[in-house]
């Protein structure tokens, strides 16, 4: 699962973090007991030396090993028994000088070989859900607080049935798509008029995708294309390096109210570049807009808008302007 730099590096920070307060932690219960037992430290020191025995024995050459293997493993476990009567005999915790990783699985390094490890994923997991909380706001969007009220349930000619019985079915297909997110799941354009939900509907997407493990990038049109010049002509270019890449690289890509951005020949060029690599990688997307699937024809390139409407689920959002209501 693709998460962005920004993602990666605060949970790789937060790992860091947490293996340095592990070690502190471990240093300070050793400090603690042999403060209390200094017959401890000696043990330990010995324990330490009779590995390198152990090694040594059983690496000579010559002659048989077995024996000085045998009375180096015994004068080992003998200082185990007379540590465990100590630590017991202090009523210290289970434990408490094991000098335990802040992980079991990678000792803290946040990979197991070239996977990543599930404690830098979690993290990842929950830098991610921080970030789309500051996009999203309130955290009221979720699937449950949903309104179905607030649309007319009277039959409309336009779309032959009612706008509520069409929003029950766009809901079910959202929730569903959400809840059984994979990377197969495909793309999906929500058109409607300001206020139907469009944003609502995709921010409730968002939380349960990212919830779920997956990368999920939420942004406005606008903000993702200033990224996309910002990174071509910024004046500093190690800073807005890679910039566009956090939109191509993870696992669902949400982009909200395309067509409220000045439409200009880089614009189109980024937006097919976003759509087209997308397409080709097998990467969801889901695209929010004001604009009737004719106005999309119309304001982008037969290129973009065969894509657009060839392989994007249309979802068609009516009713009135339920930010009002």
């Amino acid at each position: 699962m693709a998460y962005s730099e920004q993602v990666l590096h605060r949970a790789r920070a937060r790992l860091e973090q947490a293996k340095a307060e592990r070690e502190q932690e471990n240093a300070a219960h050793r400090a603690d007991a042999y403060a209390r037992y200094p017959r401890l430290a000696e043990i330990d020191n010995e324990l330490r030396r009779t590995m390198a025995e152990l090694m040594a024995a059983a690496l000579q050459r010559g002659e048989d090993p077995s024996q000085a293997v045998a009375a180096v493993r015994e004068k080992n476990l003998a200082l185990q028994r007379e540590r465990s009567w100590i630590l017991e005999a202090g009523d210290f915790d289970d434990g408490y000088l094991d000098d335990t990783p802040v992980c079991a699985k990678c000792g803290g390094r946040g990979y197991v070989g070239a996977q990543m490890c599930s404690c830098l994923r979690e993290l990842c997991r929950q830098e991610q859900k921080k970030e789309l909380t500051s996009l999203l706001g309130s955290g009221r969007e979720t699937f449950e607080n949903f309104r179905l009220d607030l649309y007319p349930a009277e039959y409309s000619e336009s779309v032959r049935t009612s706008p509520r019985a069409l929003m029950q079915r766009n809901f079910n297909h959202c929730r569903k798509y959400a809840q059984n997110f994979t990377m197969q799941s495909g793309n999906m354009l929500f058109s409607g008029a300001t206020g139907l939900g469009k944003t609502f509907l995709s921010a409730c997407i968002a939380r349960t995708v990212a919830d779920r493990g997956y990368s999920v990038v939420y942004d406005t049109a606008i903000h993702l294309f200033s990224d996309f010049e910002a990174e071509k002509f910024g004046m500093s270019q190690e800073e807005n390096r890679g910039l566009s890449q956090r939109y191509l690289q993870c696992d669902l890509l949400i982009i909200d109210d395309l067509g409220t951005e000045m439409t200009t020949q880089f614009v189109c060029s980024a937006l097919y570049h976003v759509v087209n690599t997308r397409l080709m990688e097998s990467r969801p997307t889901i695209i929010s807009t004001n604009l009737t699937p004719e106005q999309l024809s119309v304001r982008y390139s037969p290129q973009i808008a065969s894509r657009l409407l060839g392989t994007y689920r249309l979802i068609q959002f009516v009713g009135q302007d339920i930010r009002r209501l």
